[in-house]
């Protein structure tokens, strides 16, 4: 291809239009900025547990264990039915760096340690906060998170101490 046939394949833009798409990219790039610092806020999840349950706040390191499932039972013996939101969810990502301590795929690699040595299987992981909280309201024992703008119809808050 000669020179020149090459150059023909570019379009020629005024260099004021490049002010303004620069411009506009920086605009862009600013606003996506943004909104990620907006994601690592405050708490974006709520802890909720069966209408039923006897309990209003649980410590941390319980609810933890519920979920890892280092604990079966609650305190009156009803089994705990811990359920997840799926794995690319915001909410699940905050709470598992805020309540497991451990990134999403540390998680992970720990129900697949435990799925191996044929120990236990993880929680179902549900699509959305209403698929959870269908899931919690439904079963005695069980307990979820959910987004922090979520409809809390059928269940109830747990404060996380």
């Amino acid at each position: 291809m000669r020179p020149s046939s090459l150059a023909s394949c570019f379009v020629r833009v005024p260099r004021r239009g490049l002010a303004l798409l620069a411009l506009s990219l920086a605009i862009g790039m600013g606003a996506t900025a943004e909104d990620e610092a907006l994601a690592e806020g405050p708490a974006e999840f709520r802890v909720i547990v069966h209408p039923s349950s006897p309990l209003r706040s649980a410590d941390r390191g319980l609810v933890a264990d519920a979920f890892l499932k280092k604990v079966t039972r609650w305190g009156n013996g009803e089994p705990i039915r811990p359920v997840d939101l799926h794995a690319d969810n915001r909410a699940r990502r905050r709470f598992s760096e805020a309540v497991l301590k451990r990134s999403v795929g540390a998680v992970r690699s720990y129900w697949q340690q435990r799925i191996f040595s044929g120990r236990d299987v993880p929680p179902p992981e549900l699509e959305s906060d209403e698929s959870v909280i269908a899931f919690v309201g439904k079963y005695e024992g069980a307990i979820g998170y959910v987004s922090a703008g979520a409809k809390l119809l059928g269940v109830r808050e747990l404060s996380i101490e």
